[in-house]
């Protein structure tokens, strides 16, 4: 099997930019189609970035590649060989491909995007080539007094094409090198955001940043790195930018899905973005969102304010917290059964998501929570989870 770099041409708009931006000649084109030479293509993703609608993103693994004359054929792509490797798989950074990895093993393997969900544009820009953001906004989102400085910080990419879908991550490279004068690790950070941006129609994008400083033993502070770098930035600062990432944690476009999602701290970030996208579409949306969010206290949680201004009608939201004082301790799936019968109701619908992101250990309780649920209410949540797996219907992120 050889990889081959294909365009697909029921979504190419014929605009020359790939062929205009190509190093080497391998774009051209006839009356028909624009295509990829695979006897002269390095797979140099030159073409990737500046491509205004996508289609230049695909990547199959063939046993022979496909001729020039095939392309030229073509008015859609061919059918992708099912056993193999996906294009997801081989177009990923290495250095994200293992920081994803990580977190896919950790929720039981890698799932897969719901099957109304937009298709996402990744790896367009790599350690070797990244895409050049400006800090447009940083502000502290967590109470001043709060132990945990969170911040809501806004990234625009000016003239430079960078297209994500909510869900969807993006790596950041700190500058500077380690103690072993290696180039600081990529540090990957969901997108806070609805894919039209930060503000309607505007060429930016969201991320919600906890600043990681932990004390040691022997009295020292552990100062995250990328945390540090991103919470630090002041106004027009400039940010090395890589990805984007993902193509399964997305948010399906069908109005009536509904969706379950269930966070705890800055794991919010991808729901703001879900949150964002449902409320500027809500003409047309008759699914239900639902959202689970944990913290200590309210002022520990993030975008706490601006929660309370969204409207029921957008978001049925339980907000939850573990250390009010004079009050038990209740976590996200102590509100989950006191939630039951609605979840249950949801959980029976074959147009249901749920979403889970945040803390490693947040799955376990959320796991034995719906198992409680589905044994109550005559479901085998096992299952069904596996059920809604196989359909991109169930989907966990944690870290």
């Amino acid at each position: 099997m050889s990889k081959q770099h294909l365009i697909d041409p029921e979504i190419c708009i014929r605009c020359n930019t790939c062929e205009a931006t190509c190093p080497i000649g391998a774009i051209t084109h006839d009356a028909n189609n624009y295509v990829v030479d695979a006897t002269i293509c390095n797979f140099c993703m030159d073409c990737v970035a500046p491509c205004p609608t996508g289609s230049i993103d695909n990547w199959f693994h063939v046993a022979a590649p496909f001729s020039l004359d095939d392309q030229f054929g073509w008015t859609e792509l061919p059918p992708r060989p099912a056993d193999g490797p996906t294009e997801v798989a081989d177009a990923l950074d290495a250095e994200a491909e293992a920081l994803l990895a990580e977190a896919h093993a950790r929720a039981g393997g890698r799932a897969r995007a719901p099957a109304t969900a937009s298709k996402p544009r990744i790896n367009l820009f790599n350690r070797a080539n990244p895409a050049r953001a400006t800090v447009v906004g940083n502000r502290r989102i967590t109470a001043p007094d709060a132990e945990s400085d969170v911040r809501h910080i806004i990234l625009d990419f000016a003239a430079i094409p960078f297209p994500v879908l909510e869900g969807q991550s993006i790596g950041i490279l700190p500058p500077g090198t380690d103690a072993q004068g290696q180039p600081h690790a990529m540090r990957l950070y969901s997108i806070a955001s609805a894919r039209d941006g930060e503000r309607p129609n505007t060429n930016n994008l969201a991320l919600t940043v906890k600043r990681v400083q932990e004390p040691q033993p022997d009295g020292s502070v552990l100062r995250g790195v990328a945390s540090n770098y991103l919470c630090d930035l002041p106004m027009g600062a400039a940010v090395a930018v890589v990805g984007p990432f993902g193509a399964t944690f997305l948010m399906p476009d069908d109005p009536d899905a509904d969706i379950i999602m269930i966070c705890t701290g800055t794991g919010a970030a991808p729901f703001r973005g879900f949150t964002e996208r449902r409320r500027r579409t809500a003409g047309a949306v008759r699914g239900r969102l639902m959202m689970f969010f944990g913290a200590r206290t309210p002022q520990e949680l993030p975008y706490f304010g601006p929660l309370q201004k969204v409207p029921p009608a957008v978001l049925d939201q339980e907000l939850v917290y573990s250390r009010l004082p004079n009050q038990p301790r209740e976590y996200v799936q102590d509100r989950m059964r006191r939630r039951a019968d609605d979840l249950a109701a949801l959980l029976g619908k074959p147009t249901t998501h749920v979403f889970i992101c945040g803390l490693r250990g947040l799955e376990d309780g959320v796991e034995a929570a719906l198992t409680e649920i589905g044994h109550t209410h005559g479901l085998d949540w096992p299952s069904l989870r596996s059920t809604m797996r196989a359909g991109g219907r169930y989907h966990a992120e944690t870290y």
